[in-house]
This record gives C-alpha cells, sequence and structure tokens, in this order.
C-alpha cells in the first residue's frame, strides 16, 4: 500500500523536488503552498505517477492549516510522512537596524508555521503509533554568521524543536529528524534579497552549490530507510562549503 506523505512549501526549491521524487517512487502526495497556480501546474505533473492532492494555504494562518489538513478526502488523510519543509530567510540586516516585519515573517513561517502544520498531523500518527517527520533546518541551526541573527536563531529553533519531538513522540513509535543544508541555489536568496535578482545570483558565483535535487534525493533516502532506523540529524553542505561564511570559490 502507498504511503502519503505531506509536503509545505511545494511549490519551489527543495519541497518541490521532494514532491518529484517521492511521487516518482510511489508516495501519494499532499502538496501545500501558498501559491494556488503553481499547485495546479505541480499537481498535474505529479498526477502522471501516482494520486495527488493540493492544499493552498499559508502555514502561518493557523486556521487555514487547520481546516485544510482535517478536511483531507479519505484516501489522503492517513498521513505517514510529513516534511516541514516550508521557511524563508527575509533581510541580512545587523541586529541593531533589522526589520520587524522580516524578523516576524521569519518566525512566524520557520518556527510557528512549522508548528501549527505538526500540531494538526502529529494526532494522525500517534493514533497509529507509526509516521515520520522530517523538519528542514539549516547549517544556521548549527551555527551563528554575522548578519544572520533571527535568523539563526529560527533554525535554531527548528534544531531544538526537533529534539523535543524526538523525546516526546518515542513512545507512539515515530520517526523524528531534521535535514540542515547549507547553500542550496533556490529562489531563497531571492526572497532574502526581496527580488534582488543579480545580489542573490552573486551568492553563488564561484563554485558548485547544492541543488534542490541534491536534497530531495537525500529526504528520499531517508525515508526509504527500514522502520527501526531513524537519520535524526544530518547536515549537508557542497564540498566548496565548509561553513556558512567559508566558500571556496573559482576567481573567473
Amino acid at each position: 500500500m502507498k504511503k502519503t506523505v505531506l509536503i509545505t512549501g511545494a511549490t519551489s526549491g527543495i519541497g518541490k523536488a521532494t514532491a518529484q521524487i517521492m511521487a516518482k517512487n510511489q508516495y501519494k502526495i499532499i502538496l501545500c503552498g501558498r501559491r494556488s497556480d503553481r499547485l495546479a501546474t505541480l499537481e498535474k505533473e505529479l498526477s502522471e505517477f501516482t494520486e495527488v492532492h493540493s492544499l493552498c494555504f499559508d502555514v502561518r494562518d493557523k486556521e487555514a492549516v487547520a481546516e485544510n489538513i482535517k478536511a483531507l478526502p479519505a484516501d489522503f488523510a492517513s498521513i505517514d510522512v510529513l516534511i516541514n519543509n516550508a521557511g524563508n530567510a527575509h533581510g541580512l540586516d545587523p541586529i541593531q537596524t533589522g526589520d520587524l516585519d522580516d524578523w516576524d515573517a521569519m518566525i512566524d513561517i520557520n518556527v510557528k508555521g512549522l508548528l501549527y502544520v505538526s500540531k494538526v498531523v502529529i494526532p494522525i500518527m500517534t493514533a497509529k503509533k507509526s509516521g515520520h517527520i522530517i523538519n528542514i533546518g539549516s547549517t544556521a541551526a548549527k551555527e551563528v554568521y554575522p548578519n544572520g541573527n533571527v535568523y539563526c536563531g529560527t533554525k535554531h529553533a527548528v534544531d531544538a524543536i526537533t529534539q523535543g519531538m524526538r523525546i516526546d513522540l518515542n513512545p507512539f513509535g515515530i520517526r523524528v529528524g531534521a535535514i540542515h543544508p547549507g547553500m542550496v541555489a533556490t529562489e531563497f536568496s531571492e526572497v532574502r534579497f526581496k527580488g534582488d535578482v543579480d545580489r542573490a545570483s552573486n551568492v553563488y558565483k564561484g563554485f558548485d552549490p547544492l541543488q534542490a535535487e541534491d536534497i530531495a534525493d537525500i529526504i528520499h533516502f531517508v525515508v526509504s530507510r527500514p522502520y527501526h532506523v531513524n537519520i535524526a540529524d544530518l547536515v549537508v553542505m557542497s564540498t566548496a562549503q565548509a561553513s556558512s561564511t567559508i566558500v571556496r570559490r573559482e576567481i573567473v
């Protein structure tokens, strides 16, 4: 019987690539995202491989999160895998000049959004005493870099919440883990720099960064391990990256 996986932030980057690889490996897919046009396009693409259902909501809206997930059709309601992928970085400012709206967006999406979705899905898993939760963190969960202040704080929170989840859900046999990517060439930097494409592209110049498909492949590997195996904490960087601030770049 096919397992059902729910993926937040599924319309771009790591979320989209994960949905694609999971669909091709015959998981039933629940796509979650804010952009209905992208959801519709991706649902059509993946429907060639497996059953797909889309939910359009913002993870910051706890009522919308609960209403949408609780209203899933019976064929999708028994969620086996939750991938808390939705997240963002806004701005790259020192703490003294940081924008309050940027701080709210990062805390609301990266931390509270993850909790809102988990709060609705966890009872499904505890009731059947099985399930797998993967939270997508960042190398920013493991170290702090200049001007990363609040973003790093939110990803440290994801790391701590993951560890707490694993302890609390252990009696129910639920697997819980986090994957912490380094620099991945996605729309991430465009969001951080608020649409400044040139500035965003410079982040990845001079080296071979991770691609969304690299992380998606790892997520599939983690999910597909025998059930007694739980990959609890995994940091992934490109070969060129040694830390958040140390990257070997080729001068062209």
